[in-house]
């Protein structure tokens, strides 16, 4: 095991004992030897399984069948949860078929920051984990199950998911992928249809063609945002079955995953002998190989406050500089878009999670001796891949080497040195910066301050053409406090574009910018927010700012005496509490904790 590895881990561990002791206590006392429904009243377990059909309701009486929970989030408007539809189906007549019972326990919201992006609805997206958690442990809460299995992809709806199951980690849970759509045109075409339509080269009908060749059928987006980093993480934590992430939605062999993630689950019950509660598997080892794969692959930067938080419900403290030691350890070794110009299936295709997994562990970079929901426990299993062979679902050996090493490489061949996150500090405060997109000539910038509260503000200023010029953009009142932390790709294009017009560009935020983030330097996340009367909100125009992605270092270049005694500015943009639903979530703005702590609302371990 790499030293740096072992270094962090037993950090955690020692900085979690005392909170992840009371979790674990808390779960381990609530586990029962028998079904969880033999306790409940005669009058709660009729109201429990009424609809269900004779033969259910008569093992459902009994305490030799497993009933199984399916928490989905199906929709049938976004492309990633549509193929969840036949899902419940599928998965009742494979545990049927396995000798239990399942029922769906509950839907979860599943909304779309692609669909939100520059929306009002987009200052809805951060909190919506945190209420999946919530509508996950409503459905949960019946307290008639033996186990679940969790259906989600997108964004925040894996996060929540996660988190909700952790309330109920007594239970085993085995999470349900639906698969990338097939590849439509490639990222970079699609990019640079947006960066034309910025600079009005091409009208809307043109762009809007783009757009739909590139997001085309059911699935998940297939560059490498949040969505698809969701599913590395949840393959390398062991929490998906080995090389079942990146298969197409609509095949025999997602529809066998499907079927064979549900006969899975009721393996590991606390009827049999194999009893594998949720709470164990997500231990602090584990939390690290997803931190790891996180920065092997060049994943979303969304998961810097998403596995704090997800951390945080298991009773264990991961913090940023845990990300910053190991980002100098663990080298980039995938190259997926936005590092690169491949898709998540081209990922696949090279060899995907398996190879992935199978290089870290090679070269001592995952810890290996994790709970997993493969047949055997440790990470050695996820080395292989599914296929179908004779009307058969089998798993064998991956390749031993990539298919395509302009895709996936070595641990001694990387595509950089580092895992491309780098902790953000200096005396604007504390954030993240995303390095994998940035080339080299581009991670360092020194430029005047241009301020705004609002990306509309920017947007307008660069039609306008006052952005010709070198500048590092500072976009203010964008944390969780101040208006739920919208993601800001409407910056992206223009930005993408000054850049290539020669000159020094850079974005700097208490906001995020997610798994899309790209070649455009960024510090996003500050810490402490504006809204709180963090330091950037002392920034004024014109103001130089040097920023260096390669040290982690952001300053705006003022005396310090003069800069401590400047008052901060009051947010200038319009109100942003509002409409289309914000104006309910009032209580998450005003309870969230820091981007570092993980932007949560939840009563999660302290």
């Amino acid at each position: 095991m790499h030293p740096v590895i072992e270094k962090v881990t037993q950090e955690v561990i020692e900085r979690s004992h005392k909170t992840r002791s009371a979790y674990l206590k808390y779960i381990d006392g609530i586990a029962k030897n028998g079904p969880t429904r033999s306790g409940m009243g005669c009058g709660n377990l009729a109201h429990g399984f009424a609809a269900c059909s004779p033969g259910e309701k008569a093992d459902l009486r009994g305490s030799q069948k497993a009933n199984i929970a399916i928490i989905t989030s199906y929709n049938d408007m976004l492309s990633a949860h549509q193929p969840y539809k036949d899902a419940p189906d599928l998965i009742k007549a494979a545990i049927r078929e396995a000798g239990g019972v399942a029922q769906v326990a509950g839907g979860v919201p599943a909304m779309c920051d692609g669909i939100t992006q520059g929306q009002p609805g987009m200052e809805l997206s951060l909190f919506s984990r945190d209420l999946i958690a919530m509508t996950t442990a409503i459905g949960m809460s019946h307290n008639m199950f033996d186990g679940a299995l969790y259906l989600g992809v997108c964004d925040k709806i894996v996060p929540g998911l996660l988190i909700g199951a952790l309330s109920f980690g007594h239970l085993p849970a085995v999470f349900v992928p639906a698969g990338p759509m097939p590849s439509g045109i490639t990222n970079k075409e699609k990019a640079r249809a947006r960066q034309a339509y910025a600079i009005g080269k091409i009208g809307r009908e043109e762009l809007l063609a783009a757009e739909s060749a590139s997001y085309h059928s059911p699935g998940t987006c297939t560059f490498y945002g949040t969505a698809n980093s969701n599913q590395m993480m949840m393959e390398i934590m062991g929490l998906h079955l080995p090389g079942s992430s990146f298969v197409n939605p609509y095949t025999p062999l997602r529809d066998e995953l499907t079927k064979a993630a549900a006969k899975q689950v009721l393996k590991f019950t606390a009827l049999g002998d194999d009893y594998r509660p949720i709470a164990h598997m997500v231990s602090e080892k584990a939390i690290i190989n997803a931190v790891i794969g996180l920065l092997a692959t060049g994943g979303s930067t969304n998961h810097t406050m998403h596995l704090v938080a997800i951390a945080r419900a298991a009773g264990i403290v991961l913090n940023w500089d845990d990300f910053d030691k190991l980002s100098k350890a663990i080298p980039l070794i995938a190259k997926i878009y936005p590092n690169g110009p491949a898709d998540v299936n081209h990922f696949h295709a090279a060899g995907g999670m398996g190879v992935l997994i199978a290089e870290l562990l090679k070269n001592g970079l995952l810890h290996e001796d994790t709970i997993t929901v493969a047949d055997k426990r440790g990470l050695n299993n996820y080395t292989q891949e599914p296929k179908i062979i004779d009307d058969k679902l089998v798993w064998e050996s991956v390749p031993t080497a990539s298919l395509d090493k302009e895709v996936l490489s070595t641990v001694q061949q990387p595509f950089a040195t580092g895992g491309g996150l780098h902790v953000m500090h200096g005396n604007l405060g504390r954030g993240i910066s995303k390095l994998s997109a940035v080339s080299a000539d581009h991670q360092i910038v020194e430029a005047p301050a241009v301020v705004f509260d609002d990306q509309e503000d920017f947007l307008a200023a660069f039609k306008r053409g006052e952005l010709e010029k070198d500048f590092i953009a500072v976009l203010r009142f964008q944390g969780p406090r101040s208006n739920g932390m919208p993601e800001l790709h409407k910056l992206t294009p223009p930005l993408g574009v000054l850049q290539d017009r020669g000159f020094k560009v850079a974005l700097v935020t208490d906001g995020r910018m997610s798994g899309a983030s790209g070649k455009v330097p960024s510090a996003i996340h500050l810490c402490p927010e504006c809204e709180v009367g963090g330091p950037l909100a002392k920034v004024r125009n014109g103001d130089i700012i040097a920023m260096n992605l390669q040290t982690g270092d952001i300053n705006v270049l003022i005396d310090d005496a003069e800069f401590i005694s400047r008052i901060p500015l009051p947010n200038s943009a319009k109100n942003h509490h509002y409409g289309m639903g914000r104006e309910m979530f009032g209580g998450f703005r005003l309870g969230a904790s820091s981007a570092e702590t993980g932007a949560s609302n939840l009563f999660l371990v302290d």
